[in-house]
């Protein structure tokens, strides 16, 4: 499962009867809602005398239980806003920094200053609007 968005996956049986493998696990990534994961399991035993339904049990519980196991690491997903303003905004624009709280990449003053900031893909619109809204 990679990205975000969670529309890049693969699940595979690699030989198992169909969907008694690749599908159990996948089922517990998304359950889990994780993304940018790799569940591999591997069976040594077990194929004829489990069943199909007993596989199913069997590669669902190992994922499960390795991503019970797992450190999960939240990243946020940002997006870079690049703003260009005149010297005399700057109390204005560093004021809708302060409020919103995106991430300062990088900053030069000057005559005409420029700020990129780095921001919570959902509040990058909101950012824009405010920015958008000042006026020296």
């Amino acid at each position: 499962m990679l990205g975000a968005e969670r529309s890049l996956f693969r699940a595979v049986d690699d030989g198992e009867p169909s969907s008694t493998a690749g599908k159990p696990i996948l089922g517990q990534i998304n359950a889990n809602e994780l993304t940018d994961i790799l569940v591999v399991v591997v069976r040594y035993y077990g194929g004829v005398n489990l069943g199909t339904g007993g596989l199913i049990v069997a590669y669902r519980t190992a994922a499960q239980e390795a991503i019970a196991q797992a450190e999960k690491v939240e990243k946020l997903v940002e997006e870079i806003v690049k703003y260009d303003f005149p010297y005399v905004m700057m109390n204005g624009v560093m004021r809708v920094v302060k409020e919103l709280g995106p991430r300062i990449v990088d900053q030069q003053f000057d005559n005409t200053c420029s700020i990129t900031l780095a921001i919570r893909k959902s509040e990058v619109e909101h950012l824009k609007s405010r920015l958008a809204q000042l006026s020296f």
